[in-house]
């Protein structure tokens, strides 16, 4: 990471900007033709925009991608079913339909993974944290996780500023030979769970078109499950899981045969659910809820200003109100109430240029502005203003694929109580390469490397009597090189193959720290982490009638603390990180029926940091199943039918310690669509 302070020094020091210059020079010499990297698919009086999907084997940078046919075809219902066939990924889940689900890539914390919704970061600048949970799979196009330098040059610099980045793309209007299309689809299963959805598509005139999303989710969460205290094992319930829930969207879609394409969105989220809380010594009751209201509008416009410039504006208003809950005797009334609200305000443009088809270069600036009022007696009242300036520069032919990119950052904050923390300035240099060894076979060498970091959270910063204003940024350094290859399989398949090692450093790791009474967040730790990620994915065409799918993904990954040799804690694992871990997907397609089965499997991992006996958490099997079937009605109806049994084997496991999983459940639906 560079320091802009020292920047008199920069050239003479820091090896990393000089690879990047070299890269950039490379790129500058060379010239053929422009490739997009959006698909433009024309409909009857209407043009949409959609994302097409890049070639795993191809991105010099590990990326993985789940579109809507696969998830069909595997039954996923839901976006943490799908991020968790993603490898090197752990979610941490703390239990139930209503619990939270957060995602951390190779182990750097989820405050170091993006998540983007049609192209867009969500954000949360209290926690650092996205509940992936929130999000419906009912009208997702398809859900992607990059780890380290991407390949696509043209995005925002805000997704520059991420070790990983998991994208969601919704789907985009379809219409055959009607000036509109609906589509409604009823969930229902195990422990009070029901999930109705409609989606409306509406073409309006020659130039636009509309769609309107809105889904409702229910649950008690009542499930059971075994509690074990030493020789005592019992059969339990869990208490104060339940969930209500309720998404809705609305879109516009725009298409000018020269002026471009435009995108728009507005966002409404409202939930409200209980926290079970951890189980310990029979006491699984809480009282706790949580409330969580979010609303946003946001808008993408890109347009090909001529056949080498490209430009791609995007805003965003967000604002998101958290309340949480507490009914305890303990509090005066009662009742102990905490609001906190965050507000976002958010522009992004960039441009690429693209003298030939092997050669293009971009620029993205980013501003923002995020704020937290709460209602807690010490709250700072936060303020952050955030610019972030990307360069970058990609050379593509047949057989390479070479990216440079450099992103620099400005940060500074303002209080409204006490002192706000320093501002920040940071050059962070990424660089990957993709070499296809053999011109007869698609057998390719990727080489990635990215520096990064993620400024203190509002909570690490302000948080009443735990936050430090001193803190310094959490740095990331990320190296990864592995092999890709793919090949023809009969006259309709495929197989293709994925290996990567790695090799991250995180330094300056923010923790909490006990210092005299009170807790404290401190630039503490230290952490190295080595590991292997593997995927593997094959289709075969038995007959005309008979298609056979397969997918499997391993991580093989070691996170210890490296922070101090004296501590106890060195050359441990990370708490929740396995060593092994890893996932095996069958998909059979049938006129008759379709199935689709899925196994998760999960080595032991440790509670805490220390890695001893006592906080040894075994490893689990999870199996999945899935059949399903669709039926055309005439007239352009049709009618599809699912059901699902999840943890087959009713697999008793925490992902959380003391946060006990459902066991065996069943869930059905039914979908209509015209």
């Amino acid at each position: 990471m560079i320091d802009l302070r020292y920047m008199p020094n920069l050239l003479f020091y820091k090896r990393e900007l000089w690879l990047c210059i070299g890269l950039l020079f490379l790129a500058f010499r060379a010239d053929a033709q422009r490739t997009d990297s959006l698909l433009y698919r024309e409909l009857p009086d209407v043009e949409v925009v959609e994302k097409a999907r890049p070639s795993v084997i191809r991105e010099g940078a590990p990326l993985q991608w789940l579109d809507r046919s696969e998830m069909e075809r595997l039954g996923i219902r839901d976006l943490p079913e799908a991020v968790r066939r993603f490898s090197g990924v752990t979610i941490r889940d703390y239990g139930g339909i209503g619990g939270l689900k957060t995602v951390s890539v190779r182990s750097l914390g989820s405050q170091h993974t993006a998540v983007s919704y049609d192209g867009v970061t969500i954000t949360d600048a209290q926690s650092g944290q996205v509940d992936i949970s929130r999000f419906t799979l009912d009208h997702v196009e398809s859900v992607s996780l990059s780890i380290g330098q991407t390949d696509d040059i043209f995005q925002t610099a805000r997704m520059y500023a991420s070790a990983g980045a998991l994208r969601i793309w919704t789907q985009a209007p379809r219409f055959d030979d009607r000036p509109f299309r609906l589509e409604g689809q009823v969930k229902g299963g195990s422990y009070g769970l029901l999930s109705p959805s409609l989606r409306y598509e509406r073409r309006l005139g020659s130039a636009f078109a509309a769609s309107i999303h809105a889904g409702w989710l229910s649950a008690d969460g009542a499930y059971p499950y075994t509690f074990t205290n030493g020789s005592v094992v019992t059969r339990e319930e869990r208490k104060n899981s339940d969930i209500r829930s309720l998404n809705a969207e609305l879109n516009l879609f725009a298409g000018w045969e020269n002026g471009g394409t435009l995108r728009f969105k507005v966002y409404g989220f409202d939930s409200h659910r209980g926290l079970p809380g951890s189980v310990v010594l029979y006491n699984d009751y809480h009282t706790e809820r949580l409330r969580n209201r979010n609303v946003f509008v946001q808008s993408l416009y890109e347009n090909s200003l001529n056949s080498r410039l490209t430009l791609r504006v995007q805003g965003k208003v967000d604002y998101s109100q958290t309340r949480y809950s507490d009914f305890h005797s303990k509090y005066v009334g009662g009742q102990q109430t905490d609001a906190y609200i965050q507000r976002e305000y958010y522009a992004s443009g960039a441009l690429r240029y693209a003298p030939s088809g092997e050669l293009s270069f971009s620029v993205a600036e980013d501003a923002f502005i995020n704020t937290l009022d709460a209602t807690t007696p010490l709250c700072a009242f936060p303020e952050r203003f955030t610019s972030l300036t990307a360069l970058a520069a990609q050379y593509k032919d047949s057989r390479l694929t070479a990216t440079a990119s450099l992103l620099g950052t400005y940060i500074t904050e303002e209080v409204k109580r006490g002192r706000p923390a320093a501002n920040r300035r940071r050059l962070s240099p990424a660089v990957s390469l993709s070499y296809r060894l053999f011109s007869e076979q698609n057998l390719r060498i990727r080489l990635s490397f990215k520096d990064i970091f993620r400024v203190p959270t509002f909570n690490d910063l302000y948080y009443d009597r735990v936050g430090s204003k001193d803190l310094e940024p959490e740095m990331a350094v990320q190296y990864n090189a592995g092999l890709t290859w793919s090949a023809a399989c009969g006259r309709s398949g495929y197989i293709s193959l994925t290996a990567d090692t790695y090799y991250n450093k995180v330094t300056n790791k923010i923790v909490a720290m006990p210092t005299m009474f009170i807790w404290s967040m401190m630039n503490l730790g230290e952490v190295a982490i080595r590991g292997l990620d593997v995927n593997l994915s094959a289709r075969l065409a038995v007959s005309p009638a008979l298609g056979l799918q397969a997918g499997a993904s391993y991580t093989l990954q070691k996170a210890v603390d490296v922070t101090r040799k004296d501590a106890k804690t060195y050359g441990h694992q990370l708490p929740y990180t396995p060593q092994h871990a890893g996932t095996l997907a069958l998909a059979m397609e049938h006129p008759w029926i379709n199935a689709g089965w899925t196994t998760t499997l999960v080595g032991p991992r440790y509670a805490l940091p220390q890695n001893i006996a006592a906080n040894r958490m075994e490893g689990y099997v999870e199996h999945q199943l899935s059949l399903h079937r669709s039926f055309r009605l005439g007239q352009g109806a049709a009618l599809r039918l699912q059901a699902e049994i999840v943890n087959l084997g009713d697999a008793s496991y925490d992902v959380i310690r003391y946060y006990p999983m459902p066991g065996r459940s069943f869930r059905a639906s039914i979908r209509y669509s015209y």
